[in-house]
């Protein structure tokens, strides 16, 4: 163990300052010892011969090349020079093997540029261990000197050599732990930390010294004999330092991996504890990665990771830290906070930084993040907490494309509040507590009814009626979501087959999630609940949110062209807020094209900006899809939609969202039936029946 970097002066206790005034005693001490040396040991360093000569030069190689078996531990690693003094000091006695300890301390930290105190302090930090070891030997009337030299070792030798060890060890310890008040630990806490570490690796260095003293003492020509296991271990200890870097870096990137970043998160939390400061965790996802992987080849998605290290690396500050998690994700932790416009400020960074087109297998992309934020202590203490909250904000981030988002409870699918709507939302559904409502779509160049859309609401005790977009996302996370789809789809089928067997041939349009695409066998589910009340294909729309294609495209193409197969349509919608590619778009088996209110609303101005509603139709189009408008709520948006020719409107301007049987009025009062369809039964859709809807 080495000194850390200068403590001030204003945080030192007295009993570490004890410390550093015993430190300048044994520097006392050597400087006495050698000039006991120049005035005595003339002649008898004579006859130490080449042994002497030798063991200089292992020290001084010793002290030069540490073994550093470990990056986490001490980063001076353990010095092999610590062999050879010992070596020396079985052999000629103390003043010798101060000497060499000097020699070599003295040139390595002048080598390094180490400042002068520091320099100082450890020459006396090991001069005063080594007196312990001695009077450990003086102690056991065992010492030797110059004159008289030692020839030979003895087994009952053995415990006072393993004593003399532990003499250095506790004093070398004690001596360093005596700065820890600079780093705001106790000189106990100092003391005992990674103390077994320490233990056996410099135990295991000095064990080398016996062998060195047998090997002089019978032929000083077998002690360079040593460089050879000397270089076996360092060797090994180089191929453990690999191990260990493999274990707790990226190989792709070579960024710290989950568990490196654990380990420094949680440094960074005990020091911003101790120092009263923040730390900021940010979890960054990458937004179409898949469809990367998907179109050029995970070689040109292993080569888009790399170069989004680089500028993740680019954005944050030197001491931050970046690291990947595993696939698309990484983290950044910024270890010391001092408010929180301090790191959205490095996330805004970093978005601009990966906003630039990256260029993959000669193709510009385009690849976006999404940043979730949490801070220490506000959103938690520990490690887990913190990346589960920085995980809620990353996906909050991803849902609503808002780039960056810091953590909010109210928000989060685990907090106490979402974890009880859980529940309630499971007995509503044991219960009976969800129904439907109906929204029709009708064509905008005659008012043609083209079908109706079934919307799920939950009918809470205290909170009466509850939209979809407060509960669905809850459900989506929570695995709840394939009941609710179960439930609407059967409850909707019911509605068409009561509307059918009126003559209604109005198509039911039903949402479906990710988690039904991904994860439920839907073509199936389908076919069941369409037999069951004996209606046609035709009867049922699905419709699915572009954001869910972009999130995993392929399975979502394969689900709806095996439902296409079957005869039932689907329809895409929110579109214009997925970042859709054209290729996805051409490969996808839907009958229409629903424009995503927001663009709609745009309309509802005079003057406003159209420009997107007509580039959306004119491209539907292109690829032979119907365009239905959400949103439409004014006779403007209405007029505008119907000059750009768009197909179907939907919204306030036609009906508000009704129950089974106020839909079933409003379509019997509007709907002018045939004979034919009058016929009671499901029935294939005929001519589109006329609506009463002003144009």
């Amino acid at each position: 163990m080495v000194a850390p970097e200068r403590p001030s002066l204003a945080r030192w206790s007295m009993f570490a300052l004890t410390w550093h005034l015993s430190v300048w005693v044994g520097l006392g001490a050597v400087a006495a010892c050698l000039v006991l040396l120049m005035l005595a040991a003339g002649p008898s360093i004579a006859g130490m011969g080449p042994t002497l000569f030798i063991l200089t030069a292992m020290v001084v190689l010793g002290e030069l090349r540490p073994v550093v078996a470990s990056s986490t531990h001490e980063s001076d690693g353990v010095p092999m020079s610590w062999a050879f003094v010992f070596a020396a000091l079985y052999l000629w006695g103390i003043v010798p093997a101060l000497l060499l300890q000097t020699l070599a301390v003295v040139l390595q930290q002048v080598l390094l540029q180490r400042a002068p105190w520091r320099v100082s302090f450890n020459v006396g930090q090991y001069a005063l261990s080594l007196l312990a070891a001695w009077g450990v030997l003086v102690a056991a009337g065992v010492s030797t000197d110059m004159a008289t030299g030692r020839a030979f070792f003895n087994a009952q030798d053995l415990g006072w050599v393993v004593l003399s060890w532990a003499a250095f060890h506790v004093v070398n310890l004690a001596l360093v732990a005596g700065t820890a008040e600079s780093d705001g630990q106790s000189w106990w806490e100092a003391f005992v930390e990674d103390i077994w570490y320490y233990t056996f690796s410099m135990f295991a260095v000095l064990a080398i010294s016996p062998f060195v003293v047998v090997m002089a003492a019978e032929s000083w020509q077998f002690v360079p004999l040593l460089l050879l296991p000397l270089f076996g271990v360092y060797k090994t200890a180089s191929l453990a330092r690999q191990q260990e870097r493999q274990a707790l870096h990226d190989a792709l990137t070579d960024l710290p991996n989950r568990a490196l970043f654990a380990q420094r998160l949680q440094e960074s939390l005990d020091l911003a504890e101790r120092d009263g400061k923040g730390v900021a965790v940010f979890l960054l996802d990458l937004d179409r990665f898949k469809e990367v992987n998907d179109t050029l080849g995970h070689s040109a998605g292993d080569q888009l990771l790399e170069v989004v290290a680089r500028r993740v690396l680019s954005a944050v500050r030197p001491a931050d830290v970046v690291a990947r998690l595993g696939g698309d994700e990484f983290a950044v932790l910024l270890p010391d906070v001092t408010d929180s416009g301090a790191a959205i400020e490095v996330a805004a960074r970093i978005r601009a930084a990966l906003a630039e087109p990256f260029r993959l297998e000669g193709v510009l992309m385009d690849v976006d993040v999404s940043i979730g934020i949490a801070f220490a202590p506000a959103h938690g203490r520990d490690v887990e907490l913190l990346v589960r909250r920085a995980d809620v904000a990353m996906y909050v981030a991803k849902g609503e494309q808002t780039g960056i988002e810091v953590y909010d409870a109210a928000r989060d699918p685990n907090s106490p509040q979402r974890l009880g709507t859980v529940t309630a939302l499971r007995e509503a559904l044991d219960r009976g507590h969800l129904e439907l409502h109906y929204q029709p779509k009708v064509r905008l160049s005659d008012g043609a009814v083209m079908g109706a859309e079934a919307l799920v609401r939950w009918r809470d005790r205290k909170r009466g009626l509850v939209p979809p977009e407060e509960f669905v996302p809850l459900a989506e996370r929570t695995g709840l979501v394939h009941r609710i789809t179960r439930y609407v789809l059967g409850a909707a089928l019911a509605q068409a087959a009561d509307w059918w067997a009126r003559g209604l041939q109005v198509p039911v349009a039903v949402n479906v999630s990710m988690r039904d695409l991904q994860e439920v066998d839907l073509a199936e589910l389908v076919v069941e609940q369409l037999d069951r009340r004996m209606l046609p294909a035709e009867a049922l729309v699905l419709e699915v949110t572009e954001s869910v294609l972009v999130q995993d495209p392929g399975q979502a193409v394969a689900t709806l062209r095996e439902l296409a197969e079957l005869g039932v349509q689907s329809s895409l919608d929110d579109f214009g807020t997925g970042y859709s590619s054209l290729l996805l778009l051409e490969q996808l088996p839907v009958r229409e094209l629903k424009i995503d209110r927001s663009f709609v609303r745009r309309l509802d101005d005079v003057g406003g900006d159209d420009s997107m509603v007509r580039s959306i139709i004119g491209f539907a189009h292109g690829l032979g899809l119907t365009v239905v408008a959400e949103g439409v709520e004014t006779t403007l948006a209405w007029q505008q939609l119907r000059t750009h020719g768009c197909d179907i409107a939907q919204g306030f301007r036609v009906a508000v969202p009704m129950p089974g049987p106020q839909a079933t009025r409003w379509l019997l009062e509007r709907v002018v039936v045939t004979p034919e369809q009058a016929t009671p039964g499901p029935r294939r859709p005929g001519a589109a029946p006329r609506v009463g809807v002003s144009s």
